[in-house]
């Protein structure tokens, strides 16, 4: 069986750096799959495609990780998924530019059971959320993604 070419598969429903993952994917000619629960426009471009999945729960999700592998990097912010795809052998980077790693997404489960168990007890207004997504997030991302691409097409 022939190895799938390096890919890129994006989490689609709330990924904030879509435009950079297009920008960085043209420049090194590396095909992008944007996997949603709602429809999302992609450039016309013959290297970038969106497939649309059924509302059902972890729908997107259960796609994404049934096609990562090792010529993959996943956009995701989502722990539970970023550990699959890691179990999978794809390189998995967070919006923010920050990679999971088989040495991280440990304490990012159990930091994610923490703070759901938190909010159960006090109620999401008093835990707050993630911090706010920045232009500096932005930038180490375009940084990070085009690491990973040179690094895994070496």
């Amino acid at each position: 069986m022939t190895a799938l070419p390096l890919h890129i598969l994006v989490d689609g429903d709330a990924c904030p750096v879509k435009a950079e993952i297009y920008k960085v994917a043209e420049r090194h000619k590396v095909p992008v799959l944007v996997i949603a629960n709602s429809f999302v426009r992609v450039p016309d471009n013959p290297l970038f495609r969106s497939i649309t999945v059924d509302t059902g729960f972890d729908a997107a999700d259960d796609e994404i990780a049934g096609v990562a592998g090792q010529t993959s990097i996943v956009v995701t912010s989502d722990i539970l998924l970023a550990d699959r795809c890691l179990k999978a052998g794809a390189r998995v980077l967070r919006p923010n530019g920050k990679e999971f790693t088989d040495a991280s997404i440990g304490g990012a489960i159990a930091t994610r059971a923490i703070m759901a168990d938190l909010r159960a007890e006090v109620g999401q207004q008093h835990i707050g959320g993630p911090p706010p997504f920045t232009s500096k997030d932005r930038a180490l991302f375009l940084q990070s993604l085009d690491r990973l691409i040179v690094q895994m097409a070496a």
